[in-house]
């Protein structure tokens, strides 16, 4: 599992990208006890459905690979019927949390899109991309990232699909 000093790296390659982009964020200093989103948004007082979960999915055969989609936390991904043919896998299904950890650097609950290794494809859900704010996770259970979606446009791999995730 990550440790404190490497949940300070990744936060900060998080603001370094987003100073790069140009794009207003807000950082919002959370209690690691509350970062799982449901509890975030009720402490916080943040509607769930601006809320975006970055989710990680494994193939099931060797190599592995990975997949991010990031979807509004309201809605379902839909990982047989979009993602699946994406990766081109024959099986696949969500990462262990531990795969996370170790692909990622960060604690489920803190998983962002914003700091992810550069070989792992990003899909964004298209519905993220009307609301006026998201809340991200911000690399650690520590903080999360209120912004635009369309920081989605300069992060490097993501891609926007039509009908990623549904209700």
């Amino acid at each position: 599992m990550p440790d404190s000093a490497s949940n300070k790296i990744i936060e900060a390659s998080v603001t370094s990208f987003l100073d790069t982009t140009k794009i207003a964020y807000d950082i919002v200093e959370i209690d690691p006890d509350f970062a799982d989103t449901a509890a975030f948004c009720e402490k916080y007082d943040f509607p769930l459905e601006n809320s975006a979960n970055t989710i990680i999915v494994a193939s099931k055969k060797k190599p592995k690979t990975f997949t991010a989609s990031v979807v509004r936390a309201t809605h379902r991904i839909d990982v047989n019927h979009v993602v699946k043919p994406m990766m081109n896998a024959g099986k696949v299904s969500f990462a262990r949390s531990e795969e996370t950890a170790e692909l990622t650097g960060m604690m489920i609950g803190g998983v962002t899109a914003l700091a992810l290794p550069p070989e792992v494809p990003i899909y964004v859900d298209h519905g993220l991309m009307s609301l006026d704010y998201i809340i991200l996770g911000g690399g650690s259970r520590s903080i999360k990232i209120k912004i635009s979606p369309e920081i989605f446009h300069s992060v490097p791999n993501a891609q926007i699909v039509e009908g990623l995730a549904g209700e």
